[in-house]
């Protein structure tokens, strides 16, 4: 479950997703959420700098902490100049939190893979994160992390990048396979391209003016329009929604998706999701749609995974 838009402006809602959340709202997509076996909560002391973490941390606060997982990262590019910056991240984000430790502790984007990753070990040894992930991290700065970590007797236990229909770097870049290869979990966000893949958006309906995300995606609308068609026909196949069928695929890739829910509805979606198998007919012909429609969505914090 992810939480990029739970705080990103904050307050509760009302910024880069244009959506407007209330406290009483997000608490239903938790309780359904735990309910339904989806325990792991994904965010960010970057995500709307430390509220995302916030309204996350106040809304679990009503369940035992054993009942759910967490996950947040640290991001060197807003790194405070302190003897160990790390650490102090770390505990900005427990605090936020309302917790002691953190399951799966990120180093968000890359830079300088040498100076941040040795920070982790005794943050490791202390159990106040237990374990490691990197994110937007290509091949190369992922094995060199795994080789410092590894000295000291422990290893990346999971990739988060950027990976949809419509951005497939990481898998052209060998990423995914190398997880496969090491028993690394690949945690695929934007898996619908914040909605652009959900079947809800085209050219006559685009996103709501006002938001980020318009900006970026509805001039592209027009470019989509075969591959979401294509999403929508095959949905009603399997008697499921376009956004089933991109997050479906997602999985069947070998990737877990992040999928950033703000109304309890949509949970019982995503229990559907675990039931459905795509041919190879439809895998093949997803992706190729996806290609063909030849659009960018790379983020300006990412980095084309194939590229040193």
């Amino acid at each position: 479950m992810g939480t990029w838009a739970w705080g990103d402006t904050g307050e509760l809602g009302n910024g880069y997703f244009g959506s407007k959340l209330e406290k009483n709202d997000l608490q239903k997509v938790a309780s359904k959420a735990i309910k339904a076996g989806f325990t792991m909560w994904d965010t960010a002391a970057v995500y709307g700098m430390g509220h995302s973490e916030q309204v996350l941390g106040e809304v679990l606060k009503q369940y035992d902490r054993n009942d759910y997982q967490l996950s947040t990262k640290f991001t060197p590019q807003i790194a405070e100049d302190v003897e160990n910056p790390v650490e102090t991240m770390l505990e900005g984000s427990l605090k936020r939190l309302n917790t002691d430790y953190i399951d799966l502790y990120w180093i968000h984007n890359p830079k300088d893979v040498e100076k941040w990753t040795p920070y982790l070990i005794p943050l490791l040894k202390e159990g106040k994160i237990k374990h490691v992930g990197v994110s937007n991290h290509n091949l190369q700065e992922i094995k060199q992390v795994n080789e410092i970590l590894g000295e000291a007797g422990y290893k990346i236990d999971a990739i988060q990048n950027h990976y949809s229909l419509l951005y497939r770097s990481s898998e052209k870049a060998g990423l995914i396979e190398y997880c496969q290869e090491n028993n690394i979990d690949f945690y695929s966000y934007m898996v619908l391209e914040q909605g652009a893949l959900t079947g809800k958006y085209d050219s006559s309906h685009p996103f709501p003016e006002g938001s980020t995300r318009a900006e970026i995606y509805n001039p592209m609308m027009q470019n989509l329009e075969s591959l979401n068609n294509s999403l929508k026909i095959i949905a009603e196949k399997h008697q499921a929604s376009a956004a089933d069928i991109a997050t479906a695929w997602a999985i069947q890739k070998g990737t877990t998706p992040i999928i950033g829910i703000t109304k309890s509805k949509y949970i019982d979606d995503e229990i559907k999701v675990t039931n459905i198998r795509l041919s190879n007919e439809e895998m093949n012909m997803l992706e190729k749609l996806g290609d063909l429609a030849q659009v960018n969505t790379r983020g300006e914090w990412e980095k084309d995974m194939n590229i040193n």
